[in-house]
């Protein structure tokens, strides 16, 4: 399958799941996420303000900003994506794709950034995202420190290999955190920032369709 034929079956799968059931789905994966140590420890969490079709990330926002944790969302400029504080919930205003957005200065200090919440298309469990072909979030997170590459490591490629799963081909786990290996750590044990993908399960796919830009995860909570 291409980027194009992926991107349309995912939209297939959304169509074919209610409004109610998407809602009770993200919030079964936010709680998987506010459940982990790198959330839990995170003092500044990048997150994404959720359109209809991705997992919804409104009252994780709220939950965030509760808990004292200093929240980040993108912003669209152009071509690209640029990071601003959110201070309240209601700081917002519609963007570009009709997307809410934060109204404060743009942020560049990318390695404050204790965990990144990356939406997608899709996500395989190795961490390897397929986006909406647009191309923001693979600029914006080539300038995290030690940004991954989409050209996986001969161990992770021999894993997929493995699985025997034809490209596409829904990941036999329906849902979960599957954490991505790899040596990129704080002095703590973390990787800097720590990047997880949020998805719901019928968006992780065993295999992806990948060039040597885009960028992967260190793990997908779906």
């Amino acid at each position: 399958m291409t980027k194009s034929e992926v991107r349309q079956e995912i939209r297939r799968r959304k169509a074919a799941c209610s409004a109610e059931e998407r809602a009770l789905l993200s919030r079964q994966v936010t709680a998987k996420l506010v459940a982990t140590p790198q959330w839990q420890h995170a003092h500044t969490v990048l997150l994404y303000h959720s359109l209809p079709d991705e997992v919804a990330t409104h009252d994780l926002i709220t939950e965030a900003l509760s808990a004292g944790k200093r929240v980040l969302l993108p912003v669209v400029v152009g071509d690209d994506l640029e990071l601003r504080f959110l201070p309240t919930p209601d700081a917002l205003r519609e963007g570009a794709f009709h997307i809410l957005e934060p109204t404060g200065a743009p942020i560049t200090d990318y390695a404050a950034i204790d965990l990144a919440v990356i939406p997608g298309v899709a996500f395989t469990p190795d961490g390897r995202r397929l986006g909406r072909g647009r191309g923001y979030y693979d600029r914006l997170l080539a300038h995290f420190p030690q940004s991954l590459s989409s050209s996986l490591s001969p161990s992770l490629k021999a894993k997929r290999a493995l699985r025997g799963l034809p490209l596409g081909h829904p990941c036999p786990m329906r849902g979960g955190i599957t954490p991505m290996p790899t040596g990129l750590r704080r002095p703590g044990g973390e990787p800097s920032p720590y990047l997880i993908g949020l998805c719901w399960h019928f968006q992780l796919l065993a295999d992806l369709p990948t060039e040597p830009h885009d960028l992967t995860v260190h793990a997908v909570i779906a």
